[in-house]
């Protein structure tokens, strides 16, 4: 009998411990998946997965391919010829490769030869630097040569835009979905902001351009609209689509699929109240998929090609769900290939079947991980703001959540501002990382947030410290008035304008919240717009600069939506976290913040990361910061 009795206890225990919370460490040893696309035969998907190595403090990459139907997974060798190159023309012939090219005369050395061991830079514009590098002259060129030949260094690669100081790909996060090659492999259509200095800096007016490989001519596709043009491809009949914002300065602008068909530009959701983050061509060229945030998600939608008839343009909803899809990676039979997260699951690549609606996972690189982590909990939760509008507020519970308990809790601050908030999953700011040490996540998509309407999404500019404020409040105190909510222990945390979120919480709270947290927060206005070095940005969402003293709405970003007009009401804990090479919420910003708290006596901390930029990268930096964080949150809340 006791035997009996202790496998059942061992069975009762092995059940118990099968699944534990996860940790910084668990969450940084799990894999990586990026698409790469569908093999030349259309029989399988090949993917990289990245998995860090903290010892060595990078992330190392192999390389996988998987049936399209699902199955078991093959490592690769090598993926060359596997995948269809894009960087081949659609002929053969010739090919487009990417190359650094110095352009201007920036570095001491270039203007004074003779002096080679200055280090002094000379610039006579802005654009300087961007994001976290200084501007030394060089440019990313695309170059067309031909393929296979012996002696390709002598007949090319042509630089297509010699002596241009402009980059294409756009810096500092364009790849190659800022070029394609026209159908017939005769010419080449590229992503440009052909701007210098301090044009470059306040303007978002990228262009497409036409490249015609036998002339070396260009031409502007997209002269007349002055905000951004992207993401350049052909539908299967041959006609130029791509995605474009209206208006200049505005980077948050409605994103609207056009099609040039017959010379005629067909926007295809300038009707429907959303914004697109990508797009593909269905395989008849009939209907264009795309991905698009909406109420807390991002889903798959289709709406229609009619071409130049009267038919209707029609946008439907095509996925549904708690999840995020984050990219369409091609089509196989009736299936499209995305990939998806949850707030519990990081990348993983999902099939589903457009006539059945049935989902299938594809790739299954995290399975045995999560297998042994105890999921959270994210509901839905509507709450009424001050101006009398239902705003959608993930709420992110613990595992093994017991309603008669009382849990501390944190307000989530989204960064952007107008970044959506919905089923996504960070390495960093992790959702289910922070339920899981015990705390209730409270997450709001308060204005600014993409997914709600466009009217919802612009209301922020202009108004960072006004409505939102009032949006992050209504959220804390609605959950507040639930009984497993310890309101003596709520904190308030974020990262960008997020980070500018808490600094300005920590002035008008009136002791809601027992701590902070900020990341690469804006903590003074007027000096962000100093020194920030996307001027547009803050033209756009400061409504103009500090010194326009009949400009009503930049007078109310720089006084009263000013975290630093407010310091005199801190009196709250707060950890102040900053990169080193963030250039576009530069490192004065935190350095202010933390000197403020210092000289008032609040208790406060400085994590300093010197190599890093607006995001932390680095795989033991990374855990660093997690340590940091919570342990705050451990000593304050």
């Amino acid at each position: 009998m006791q035997k009996y009795i202790f496998l059942i206890f061992s069975l009762i225990t092995m059940s118990a411990t099968a699944q534990q919370n996860i940790t910084p460490e668990k969450l940084w040893q799990l894999g990586r998946v990026t698409p790469i696309g569908i093999s030349k035969d259309g029989k399988s998907l090949i993917y990289k997965v990245g998995t860090p190595n903290i010892q060595e403090n990078k992330i190392v990459s192999k390389y996988y391919s998987v049936p399209v139907g699902g199955g078991s997974a093959t490592l690769l060798n090598s993926i060359e010829g596997l995948v269809a190159d894009k960087n081949v023309s659609p002929n053969g012939q010739e090919y487009i490769s990417v190359q650094q090219v110095k352009v201007e005369k920036i570095l001491g050395a270039d203007l004074y030869p003779s002096l080679t061991k200055t280090s002094a830079q000379v610039y006579d514009g802005l654009d300087y630097r961007h994001w976290d590098t200084w501007n030394d002259g060089t440019h990313n060129h695309l170059f067309v040569g031909l393929v296979g030949k012996p002696d390709e260094k002598v007949l090319g690669p042509i630089d297509i835009m010699p002596n241009e100081p402009y980059d294409s790909p756009q810096k500092p996060h364009g790849g190659d979905e800022d070029y394609v090659w026209s159908p017939d492999g005769t010419k080449i259509i590229y992503v440009c902001k052909k701007k210098a200095g301090t044009a470059y800096a306040t303007s978002t007016n990228t262009d497409l351009f036409e490249y015609d490989v036998a002339t070396k001519t260009t031409k502007n596709l997209t002269e007349k609209n002055l905000g951004y043009d992207t993401h350049p491809i052909f539908s299967p009949q041959g006609d130029l689509t791509w995605l474009q914002m209206k208006r200049d300065g505005f980077e948050a602008d409605k994103n609207d699929i056009i099609v040039r068909h017959k010379g005629i530009d067909i926007n295809l959701t300038a009707a429907w109240d959303g914004t697109v983050e990508s797009f593909v061509w269905s395989q008849d060229g009939k209907k264009v998929y795309f991905i698009a945030p909406i109420a807390g998600t991002k889903q798959l939608f289709e709406v229609n090609f009619p071409g130049v008839t009267r038919i209707a343009i029609t946008v439907k909803q095509i996925t549904d769900g708690d999840f995020d899809l984050n990219s369409i990676i091609g089509f196989t039979g009736s299936s499209v290939l995305v990939t998806q997260t949850t707030h519990n699951s990081a990348t993983e690549v999902f099939s589903y079947d457009l006539k059945a609606k049935i989902w299938k996972q594809i790739t299954h690189v995290n399975d045995e991980a999560y297998s042994k982590i105890a999921k959270c909990t994210s509901e839905k939760r509507w709450v009424t703001t001050t101006d009398g509008k239902k705003m959608l507020v993930w709420v992110i519970l613990p595992p093994n959540f017991d309603k008669n308990k009382k849990y501390p809790t944190l307000l989530y601050c989204q960064g952007g501002p107008q970044s959506a908030l919905t089923q996504y999953y960070s390495f960093r700011w992790n959702f289910q990382l922070m339920a899981s040490q015990g705390y209730i996540v409270v997450a709001p998509n308060r204005r600014g947030m993409p997914g709600h309407g466009v009217q919802w999404n612009e209301q922020i500019s202009g108004d960072w410290g006004g409505q939102v404020m009032d949006d992050y409040l209504s959220a804390i105190d609605d959950i507040s008035k639930e009984s497993y909510v310890d309101k003596a222990r709520i904190g308030a945390v974020g990262a960008s304008y997020g980070g500018y979120s808490v600094f300005q919480l920590a002035g008008i709270h009136k002791n809601r919240f027992k701590t902070f947290i900020s990341h690469c927060g804006i903590f003074n206005t007027e000096s962000m717009y100093g020194t920030t070095e996307e001027v547009f940005f803050t033209n756009w969402d400061s409504g103009g600069a500090y010194w326009e003293k009949d400009n009503k709405i930049a007078q109310k970003t720089y006084n009263e939506f000013n975290p630093i007009k407010l310091v005199n009401n801190w009196n709250t804990p707060i950890l102040i976290i900053q990169g080193g090479k963030d250039y576009r919420v530069p490192i004065g910003q935190g350095q202010e913040a933390f000197q403020a708290a210092q000289l008032k006596g609040i208790k406060s901390k400085f994590l300093l990361f010197p190599d890093e930029n607006h995001w932390v990268l680095q795989p033991q930096n990374a855990l660093v910061w997690q340590g940091e964080f919570f342990k705050w949150l451990k000593e304050t809340l």
